[in-house]
């Protein structure tokens, strides 16, 4: 990424906001929780990981102005923030992941005078922030290996350096195959109904010089039929321990065409959007989206006043589809509740 995605800036979250990509790059602060709450909920800020660090991020937000007196008055405050932002959005387990570790933080340091416990805070988003980016290039890095010297990859969805700290997951591996010197093509789904493929990842893999097409949604399993297909590589929100992997609407499909056309399907994400605590994926929440987004997509009506309609952000890809899981501690194979089990 040319520009960070998400930092700390003066006592505000900045943040590129991903509603006006490609037409315009313009950062926003957030200074209050509120503000963070609704760049989250809108998708200003979108991706597992880069919800994970704006959840964790808000937390500071929500907190740095508190006049508490005592550490009980102070917790009790920063839990409520942080209960908030865990409303934004349901399905990426990033988001709880870090707001968990936010509320340990503050429990480990119980004993420090609330100035100082703000600071301790702020250091640990900062934490979650620079792990995130060391474990995308540590993705990158695993993924090339799987990528020949003039494959073309389809993606799904957008999990590049905007969905992350700079890097990006799926996308890293593309990055990182293309730094090592390797001819490669991408194939983005425009991914319906906000087409994060057409607007970010097109924009992403242009802005580092990757040879990239776009193609609607329901073009895949035709591009695949046509021999033009190498692999398929895509993000996740969360991963359920036995593999199946949450990601957004559509990937589930793109899954079956490339089982049905012998084409190796991969995911790609770190260890913190596993979810141990799930045994399969029939147990990820799944997100449903405001009926505006299908019916009036980007101010414009395409659909009849008062339709019904139904509509889910995520999908959930069973694990008996997914050649290998990518993570920055190597590449799961299944059976993957044993591979996974043992890197998280």
């Amino acid at each position: 990424m040319p520009v960070p995605t998400i930092q700390w800036h003066d006592g505000k979250v900045r943040l590129i906001d991903q509603t006006l990509l490609p037409n315009e790059l313009k950062y926003i602060y957030c200074g209050t929780v509120e503000e963070v709450w609704e760049a989250i909920k809108v998708l200003r800020v979108r991706g597992a990981p880069a919800i994970g660090i704006a959840g964790a991020l808000g937390t500071v937000v929500g907190i740095w102005n508190s006049k508490a007196e005592s550490y009980a008055e102070f917790k009790a405050q920063l839990d409520e923030v942080a209960d908030y932002l865990a409303t934004s959005r349901p399905t990426a387990v990033n988001l709880f992941w870090a707001l968990d570790r936010m509320k340990a933080t503050a429990e480990a340091n119980e004993d420090k005078d609330i100035f100082i416990l703000k600071k301790i805070l702020l250091a640990e988003a900062q934490k979650i922030l620079d792990k995130d980016k060391a474990m995308c290039r540590a993705i990158g890095r695993n993924g090339a290996e799987l990528i020949r010297d003039g494959d073309a990859i389809l993606t799904h969805c957008n999990a590049g350096g905007l969905a992350t700290a700079d890097y990006g997951t799926a996308l890293a591996v593309m990055f990182a195959a293309h730094e090592q010197g390797k001819s490669i093509r991408v194939f983005a789904d425009e991914t319906r109904p906000l087409l994060q493929g057409a607007r970010l990842t097109t924009w992403e893999l242009m802005q580092a010089g990757i040879d990239v097409t776009l193609i609607c949604d329901n073009m895949a399993a035709q591009v695949m039929k046509e021999g033009k297909i190498d692999c398929v590589i895509v993000g996740a929100d969360r991963i359920a321990a036995n593999g199946d992997a949450a990601n957004k609407i559509g990937t589930y499909g793109v899954a079956i065409h490339a089982k049905e056309h012998k084409i190796p399907f991969y995911v790609a994400a770190p260890t913190s959007t596993l979810d141990m605590s799930l045994a399969t994926g029939d147990l990820i929440p799944i997100e449903q989206r405001g009926v505006e987004e299908i019916t009036e997509g980007f101010g414009k009506r395409t659909a009849p006043e008062g339709v019904k309609v139904y509509s889910p952000a995520f999908d959930v890809t069973p694990a008996r589809l997914i050649d290998g899981i990518i993570t920055e501690k190597g590449v799961a194979r299944a059976p993957y509740t044993r591979s996974l089990a043992e890197m998280f």
